[in-house]
């Protein structure tokens, strides 16, 4: 997709607002944030939310969804009385997202964004209550709108109070690698989509965050 002339260039993301009005604290602390402010390269956007709404989030992920050489902004985005959802933001406000989770205290944990399975088109892939549920989602962006790919039940990459979100995508090589735990944290595992379908292996024992460590740089983990 071709830019126009006087289309402005996402440069940078961050979280701004902090505020307790959303008692879940899954990130360790009380805190969470009730403004996103996009940077372009020719203006300041600030996009506040409602008061029944907070990012639930470590920080914005700068990502190209849609394939037009310019980045988008992935967060998570929670309602109150509906839990997480991934949301996609451009300079204009919010532009996709996935539906809530559907009750109050459910949280996601990104992965990572990435062409999964070679096809052009941008997936993003995400842990649904990695606490409870832990289960890998996939969406796809395309035609403007998110879309289910697949499900896996049995991973997770973040553990309640924890204010980082481990793993994320590698590519050794074969293509993108979704990078987690098992559900016990006993093991490091990657996970790639082909043909539609979300194939998963064990690479190694997980002691702690270095174990993710290892396993991104294509290291052989014990």
């Amino acid at each position: 997709m071709a830019t126009s002339a006087c289309a402005e260039t996402i440069v940078s993301a961050e979280y701004t607002s902090p505020t307790d009005r959303y008692a879940h604290g899954v990130l360790g602390d009380a805190i969470e944030w009730g403004e996103l402010q996009i940077t372009t390269d020719a203006d300041l956007h600030r996009f506040v939310l409602p008061q029944d709404r907070v990012f639930e989030d470590i920080a914005p992920r700068l990502a190209d969804v849609d394939r037009d050489g310019t980045p988008e902004v992935v967060v998570v985005e929670t309602l109150a009385s509906a839990g997480a959802q991934i949301a996609i933001y451009d300079e204009t406000g919010k532009i996709a997202a996935t539906p809530h989770i559907g009750q109050t205290n459910r949280w996601l944990a990104p992965i990572g964004v990435a062409d999964l399975d070679g096809d052009g088109v941008i997936e993003i892939a995400y842990i649904d209550r990695p606490h409870l549920a832990k289960t890998l989602r996939v969406w796809r962006f395309a035609d403007g709108a998110l879309t289910p790919v697949a499900d896996l039940p049995g991973l997770t990459n973040h553990r309640i109070g924890e204010r980082d979100i481990g793993g994320g995508i590698r590519d050794c090589g074969q293509g993108p690698e979704l990078v987690t735990a098992n559900a016990d944290w006993t093991k490091v595992m990657v996970t790639t989509l082909e043909n539609g379908q979300l194939q998963t292996r064990a690479i190694g024992t997980h002691v702690d965050r270095s174990s993710f460590d290892i396993a991104l740089a294509c290291d052989t983990l014990p």
